[in-house]
């Protein structure tokens, strides 16, 4: 069964709750699917009156927020082992090469990082105890958070319910290739991010390895 048929099946109340709670969940640095189970939920609100779609932007936008902050409370307490033991587990996932680019960028980028990571599904997962480990001031942390979660579920929310309008409306099933087109994209770009957080950069471990013995 699809998502989108999964979600179907279920009351509307328990779809906002569970959009809301697997965003939560995966913005603890937990890998689950939360962007085609938004997308999902967002194009079937398209198509059934049922279901709201502001309500559906509300809960993701809230779950991103809550679980991002409590991923930077976890971070921020032991951030360090939570990693080491990641890394132990899941090598390829989040390895010491994903997680030392991933300080990185976040090093580099501060509030942006926060920002722009929420649209992109490998620092997601990191962003929350990302910021936390490297002792983000929160206010900070959180502005930025906040605001990723809000235009991030929000503007997924309703560019996905508003382009599953008109693909119902005139291109019948184009709406259901529009959802396929979407996971496609979001796999690829998981993947993508995840093998170039994964190479080691120029100049940084590199040299060590070339030092003379003698």
């Amino acid at each position: 069964m699809h998502v989108d048929q999964w979600l179907e099946a279920i009351p509307p109340l328990s779809v906002y709750l569970i959009v809301g709670a697997v965003i939560m969940i995966e913005s603890l640095g937990i890998p689950l699917p939360g962007e085609i189970v938004l997308v999902s939920a967002a194009l079937l609100a398209s198509q059934h009156s049922n279901l709201n779609p502001l309500w559906i932007g509300i809960l993701a936008s809230a779950g991103a927020i809550v679980g991002d902050s409590i991923g930077y409370l976890i971070g921020k307490t032991g951030g360090q082992r939570l990693f080491a033991w990641a890394g132990r587990k899941f090598p390829k996932h989040f390895g010491p090469t994903h997680i030392a680019n991933a300080e990185r960028i976040f090093n580099k980028r501060g509030m942006w990082a926060v920002f722009l990571g929420r649209f992109i599904a490998f620092l997601r997962i990191l962003a929350g105890p990302l910021a936390g480990s490297l002792k983000m001031h929160y206010p900070k942390f959180l502005i930025a958070n906040a605001l990723g979660g809000i235009v991030w579920a929000g503007g997924t929310t309703a560019l996905v319910y508003y382009l599953g309008v008109v693909a119902e409306k005139w291109l019948g099933n184009f709406s259901k290739y529009g959802l396929i087109a979407a996971i496609v994209i979001g796999v690829v770009v998981f993947f993508v991010m995840k093998k170039r957080l994964g190479k080691n950069h120029e100049g940084e471990e590199t040299p060590k390895q070339e030092e003379p013995a003698a």
